[in-house]
C-alpha cells in the first residue's frame, strides 16, 4: 500500500513540471510578438510596403532663331540617341565587368566612329581586359614601392603599341565603352546620336539585357542657310568640366549641352528648354504591386529674332569671296577682306562677313564672319574723321584753320608726308578729301605742346605722354579702342601701342599705330553718322515665346536702342567733318571718288531714290610681310548723306603696295548696290543646303 501511495504523488510533480516549461515557452512566446508587433512592427512594415521612384529627364529642343524678316536661322532636327546610365551601387570591378559586357553587345546593334579614340583609351581597355597578373608582368623592371595611382601610371607607361594593336571590331568596342566611362552616375551619357531606325529596333528589343542603356528622344542643331553666319550663330557642346558646379547649381544635369560660343552662349538662359520628367513610381504592399506614372511636359526655348537681314548677309559673303579671288596675285600673303554693315540709329548689325584664304593652309578657305569681331588692324586714314574732331574738341584746330601740306623732317632724321607728295594749303575739308597726312600730324603735333620746325627736337615728353592719352580719350569716344558693348562673349578691343615716341604718336593720327577691330571701326563711322551718340551694337531685337502652329510666339523681350555715350564733340564740329567725308566720294580730288564710276567690272555704285547719296572715308595703312611691304586698304561710310539708314566698313588687309588696285572700294560699291537693290525689290534669302550641327561632346578642360 506504501508504494502504492509514492506512485500517485510522483506523477502530479512531473506534470507541475511539464506545465511551468509550457507556461515558460508561451510566455516567451508572447514577449517575442510583443517586440515583433510592438518594437520592429515599422521596420517589418516597410519591408512589406516598399515604394520605388524613378525619375527620367528628357531634353527638350533649344530656342529657333529667325532673322530680322521672320526667315528662320537656326532650327532643330529630331532624332534618336543611345543613352548609357552609370549605376551608383555597383563596386567599382563589378561595374568595369558590366559595362565591358555591355558594350560587347551594343557593338552588334549600332555602328560607332571610332576616330576619337586615344592612345589612352586602347591602354585603359586593355588595364580593364587584362589579368592582374599578366599586368603585374609589366613592373618586373620597374624598381620601388608603388602606391595604388603610382602602380596603375606605371602600367600604362609600360604597355607597348603591339599590346593595343586592336582590329577595327575591338576598336568598336573601345568607343562605346569610352564614352560609357565618361558618364556619371545616375545621369544619361550619349553613346550614339542619330541613330537609324534599323539601329533603335535592334537596341530596343535588347533593352532587357542591357542594364542602364535607354534610347532618348533628342535634337540637333540644323542651319537652314548652310555655313552663312555660321560662325556668329554659336556651337552647343557639353558642359566644361571647370563649369560643372555653376551648372548644375542652375539645374542643369551633368549630360546636358550647353551653348558653347556666340550666340549660343550669349543667350543660353534664353534658348535652353525645360525638360519634360516622367516620374515613375511601383509600390509593393504584400505581395500586389502597383505603379503609377506622372509626367510633366516640356517645352522648347525662347526664340531669338536677329536683327541680320540673310538675304544681304548671302549677297555680301558672296561679294567678299568674290572681290578676294578676282585679286589673288594682289595680296602679300593671305587673301582676306572682311565688311560690315549697321545700322547708324539703333546699333542693329545688317550683315557682317570675313572671307580668308590661306595659301599655306590647304583647308585655309573659309568663311570667317568671326574676323569681323576679333582680327584687328592699323586702319590707315579712315580714322582721319575722329583726329580732325579731336584737333578741334582740343582747340588746337578750328574750322578756319590751314596749313601748309609739305614734307615734315623730324628728329633722327626722320621724314614723314602726305601720299603723292605736297598738298599745298589745306583745311578740315580739303584734309579730309584729299586725305592728307600732314593736316593730322599738327593736330598731333600741337597736342604736345611742339611748334614744328625742321629736325627742331621735342623736348616736353610730358605732354606727348598726356597728348597719347587724350587722343586715345577721345577716339575711345567713337568707339575706337574701346569695348563696343555688342551682345556677344568675348569680342576684341584692339591693341594700343606704346606711349613715349613723339614719331608714334603722329602714327595714331593716320591710323598706322593702334589697332582696331572691323565692329570698332563700323562703330566709329556710325557714331559720327549719328551726331555724335554712339549706339550699343546688338545682334538680337526680341526674345519670343516658342512659336506654335506657325503662329509668333509672344515678346517675351524687346531690345531697344540704347546710346553708350555722347562725345564731348558739339553738333555744329561732327556736320562740319560729315561734309568733309561726303567730299571724299563727291570731291574732285576725293579718294573715293572712283566709287561712282565703273571699275575693274565692279558697276558704279547706283543711287535710288530712298539712297540718294553718301559720305565716306578711305585709308591706307602701311604694313610689312615676310619682308614684303604693302598696306591695309580701308572704307569706311554711311548713306544716305543726310537721314543715315545705314554705315559701314570694309577692311582688306596685306595688299601688295606694288597694286593699284582699289580692293575695299570694289567691295564697298558691290555691298552698296546689294544693299540698295534688296531695300526697293526683296526676294528673301535664297535657299541652300541645311547643315547639322557635328556636336562634341567630348569635354573641355580649360
Amino acid at each position: 500500500m506504501g508504494k502504492k501511495n509514492k506512485k500517485r504523488k510522483h506523477v502530479p510533480v512531473r506534470l507541475n513540471v511539464l506545465f511551468i516549461i509550457v507556461f515558460l515557452l508561451f510566455s516567451a512566446l508572447i514577449l517575442r510578438l510583443g517586440v515583433v508587433q510592438i518594437v520592429q512592427g515599422e521596420e517589418y512594415e516597410k519591408e512589406l510596403t516598399q515604394t520605388a521612384n524613378q525619375t527620367a529627364r528628357i531634353d527638350a529642343p533649344r530656342g529657333v532663331m529667325y532673322d530680322r524678316f521672320g526667315h528662320t536661322v537656326v532650327d532643330n532636327e529630331m532624332e534618336l540617341s543611345v543613352t548609357y546610365t552609370n549605376p551608383s551601387e555597383q563596386s567599382s570591378t563589378k561595374k568595369t565587368e558590366e559595362m565591358l559586357r555591355i558594350a560587347n553587345e551594343l557593338v552588334k546593334m549600332i555602328d560607332v566612329d571610332t576616330e576619337k579614340i586615344t592612345e589612352r583609351d586602347k591602354k585603359d581597355y586593355w588595364y580593364e581586359t587584362t589579368p592582374a597578373e599578366e599586368r603585374k608582368e609589366l613592373l618586373k623592371n620597374v624598381e620601388g614601392d608603388l602606391s595604388g595611382a603610382e602602380e596603375y601610371q606605371a602600367i600604362i607607361d609600360q604597355i607597348t603599341d603591339e599590346q593595343i594593336n586592336y582590329s577595327d571590331d575591338e576598336l568598336k568596342v573601345i568607343a562605346i565603352y569610352r564614352e560609357m566611362t565618361r558618364g556619371y552616375a545616375g545621369s544619361p551619357q550619349r553613346i550614339k546620336r542619330a541613330i537609324s531606325e534599323e539601329e533603335a529596333h535592334k537596341v530596343s528589343e535588347h533593352l532587357d539585357k542591357l542594364p542602364g542603356v535607354d534610347i532618348l528622344r533628342d535634337s540637333r542643331r540644323s542651319y537652314v542657310y548652310g555655313d552663312t553666319f555660321r560662325s556668329i550663330l554659336g556651337n552647343t557642346r557639353t558642359i566644361p568640366a571647370e563649369k560643372i558646379d555653376s551648372y548644375l547649381a542652375k539645374g542643369y544635369d551633368r549630360s546636358d549641352l550647353v551653348g558653347n560660343s556666340y550666340l549660343e552662349a550669349q543667350y543660353e538662359d534664353v534658348l535652353r528648354g525645360q525638360k519634360a520628367e516622367i516620374n515613375r513610381s511601383s509600390t509593393r504592399n504584400g505581395s500586389q504591386t502597383e505603379s503609377t506614372i506622372d509626367e510633366k511636359p516640356g517645352s522648347r526655348g525662347n526664340d531669338l529674332v536677329l536683327t541680320i537681314d540673310m538675304e544681304m548677309q548671302q549677297k555680301l559673303e558672296a561679294t567678299l569671296e568674290r572681290a578676294v579671288k578676282r585679286n589673288l596675285g594682289a595680296y602679300l600673303e593671305n587673301r582676306s577682306a572682311y565688311a560690315i554693315m549697321m545700322d547708324p540709329k539703333t546699333g542693329e548689325i545688317i550683315s557682317m562677313a570675313g572671307y580668308t584664304d590661306k595659301p599655306s593652309d590647304p583647308d585655309g578657305v573659309k568663311v570667317n564672319d568671326s574676323g569681323v569681331l576679333n582680327d584687328q588692324f592699323e586702319m590707315g586714314s579712315s580714322v582721319k574723321a575722329a583726329s580732325v574732331l579731336t584737333g578741334f574738341h582740343t582747340g588746337v584746330m578750328s574750322p578756319n584753320t590751314t596749313i601748309y601740306d609739305t614734307k615734315l623732317f623730324l628728329p633722327g632724321g626722320g621724314e614723314k608726308g602726305s601720299v603723292g607728295g605736297s598738298m599745298g594749303s589745306v583745311n578740315y575739308l580739303s584734309a579730309l578729301e584729299r586725305s592728307s597726312n600732314v593736316y593730322m600730324f599738327y593736330i598731333a603735333m600741337r597736342m604736345a605742346n611742339y611748334d614744328y620746325a625742321p629736325k627742331k627736337t621735342f623736348t616736353d615728353l610730358n605732354a606727348v605722354d598726356n597728348a597719347y592719352d587724350e587722343a586715345r580719350y577721345n577716339f575711345s569716344q567713337f568707339g575706337l579702342g574701346a569695348n563696343p558693348g555688342i551682345d556677344l562673349p568675348n569680342v576684341g578691343t584692339g591693341y594700343q601701342g606704346v606711349n613715349g615716341n613723339p614719331g608714334n604718336l603722329l602714327d595714331l593720327f593716320i591710323g598706322q599705330y593702334d589697332t582696331y577691330t572691323p565692329l570698332q571701326v563700323v562703330q566709329y563711322i556710325a557714331t559720327i553718322a549719328n551726331d555724335g551718340a554712339r549706339m550699343r551694337p546688338h545682334l538680337v531685337s526680341e526674345i519670343r515665346e516658342p512659336a506654335t502652329n506657325g503662329e509668333e510666339g509672344s515678346v517675351v523681350t524687346q531690345f531697344q536702342p540704347e546710346v553708350l555715350n555722347q562725345v564731348d564733340v558739339s553738333k555744329e564740329n561732327i556736320d562740319l567733318v560729315k561734309n568733309g567725308l561726303r567730299r571724299v566720294v563727291y570731291g574732285a580730288k576725293g579718294t573715293a571718288r572712283y566709287m561712282r564710276d565703273s571699275t575693274n567690272g565692279v558697276p558704279a555704285i547706283k543711287f535710288t531714290d530712298d539712297f540718294p547719296d553718301m559720305a565716306a572715308k578711305t585709308g591706307t595703312a602701311q604694313v610689312t610681310v615676310n619682308g614684303r611691304k604693302g598696306n591695309n586698304q580701308t572704307l569706311v561710310g554711311f548713306a544716305p548723306f543726310d537721314d543715315p539708314k545705314v554705315a559701314f566698313t570694309v577692311v582688306v588687309p596685306g595688299v601688295s603696295d606694288q597694286t593699284k588696285t582699289r580692293i575695299a572700294q570694289q567691295i564697298g560699291q558691290d555691298m552698296l548696290n546689294d544693299y540698295f537693290q534688296i531695300n526697293e525689290n526683296r526676294e528673301g534669302p535664297e535657299d541652300v543646303d541645311t547643315v547639322l550641327e557635328d556636336v562634341d561632346t567630348d569635354p573641355e578642360v580649360e
